[in-house]
């Protein structure tokens, strides 16, 4: 792809995100091509809708992230409002979303530049919701803890029909939308629906919705399963319910999942990407489903999920398997699969 315009997403807590942000601001200065950093905020300042930022930034095509997951996530949040595609630089620890180490990102854009990288999509999510979501102003004060000020409340786009339920929040989630209770000694109680039926009314400290993206993070943290991130599935998961069914579900992108907070319930949260971005009074819903416009990431080479999946978790053999003195054999994705392994994968365009 010819690159136009960069923008730079920095996690300025860390001099190598800060080194790393100067060898791209270099790049596009010896190629020419406009950069700017975005999604910048100052202490007591109000942060600006991902709409605004793209605006104030001039619309990049290219967005590059300098961080861990968390930064990656806030690069994701622009791309997604303008179709720009997202290269994550990784400085984090146990991530799944970046793609190059700091020492390569020159490399990684001449590559980017001359069109020698891979788009992959990734599955977002949206939701709709009975009201427009809002938050107290004394909450951000409560609730941020050094951290900066939090984002502003989903925006609801004037449209002329909002498609007859509920109004269409202006908002996309790469991993995860969570309602979870505000207060310790009081679980929320949410009534959870698939498809407009009813599954089970949940008594929790939380329950998430999550992408195959997301499968990784606060969904399998809650007991979720792993999905390949090439998957199309949306998955619900509880968090610590008080019930026996504690099982995750995972639904088609097309069947919405309801929540709905029961009148006994308190209060509840709405976070999207672990960014608090309203409350739910009882009898209030959201309505969460894959989004029509996708994520696009960079790839440079072949993606080695469960290789990743295997390293980052720190997965290793059962005994009783490696007590047979002749262990599985691993091989990088960038190399051709083992002759005897051929018949496993399916060759492109084959149609089940």
């Amino acid at each position: 792809m010819t690159v136009k315009r960069v923008g730079l997403v920095v996690h300025r807590g860390r001099p190598e995100a800060v080194a790393a942000a100067d060898v791209v601001i270099a790049w596009c200065a010896d190629h020419g091509i406009a950069c700017t950093e975005t999604d910048v905020w100052n202490v007591g300042e109000q942060r600006h809708s991902a709409r605004e930022e793209v605006d104030a930034a001039g619309h990049p095509d290219l967005i590059v992230t300098l961080g861990g997951d968390g930064t990656f996530l806030r690069g994701a949040r622009l791309a997604a409002e303008s179709d720009a595609v997202v290269l994550g630089v990784d400085l984090g620890t146990v991530g799944f979303l970046t793609e190059v180490p700091a020492a390569e990102v020159r490399r990684a854009l001449d590559a980017v530049h001359a069109g020698r990288a891979r788009v992959e999509t990734r599955m977002l999510l949206t939701m709709r919701a009975s009201r427009r979501l809002q938050l107290p102003q004394e909450m951000e004060t409560v609730l941020c803890y050094g951290r900066g000020p939090m984002l502003p409340p989903p925006v609801v786009p004037d449209e002329a029909d909002q498609g007859g339920w509920g109004v269409s929040l202006h908002v996309r989630a790469v991993n995860d939308v969570v309602v979870e209770k505000l207060v310790r000694d009081r679980q929320v109680a949410l009534g959870v629906y698939i498809s407009g039926r009813l599954l089970a009314s949940y008594s929790a400290d939380a329950v998430l919705v999550a992408t195959p993206t997301g499968s990784t993070a606060y969904s399998f943290a809650a007991g979720g399963p792993v999905v390949s991130p090439f998957a199309e599935a949306v998955v619900f998961t509880p968090v610590a319910p008080h019930m026996t069914f504690n099982r995750s579900v995972v639904a088609a992108p097309d069947e919405p999942i309801g929540l709905r907070v029961l009148p006994h319930s308190g209060r509840a949260a709405v976070s999207v990407d672990g960014q608090l971005r309203g409350l739910l009074d009882p009898g209030d819903w959201i309505g969460v489903f894959a989004a029509e416009r996708r994520l696009r990431v960079i790839r440079l080479a072949p993606t080695d999920f469960y290789g990743r999946l295997r390293d980052r978790m720190g997965l290793t053999d059962a005994p009783a398997a490696a007590a047979a003195g002749d262990p599985a054999r691993l091989w990088p994705a960038s190399e051709p699969v083992p002759a005897d392994l051929q018949h496993l994968r399916l060759p492109p365009g084959y149609d089940v």
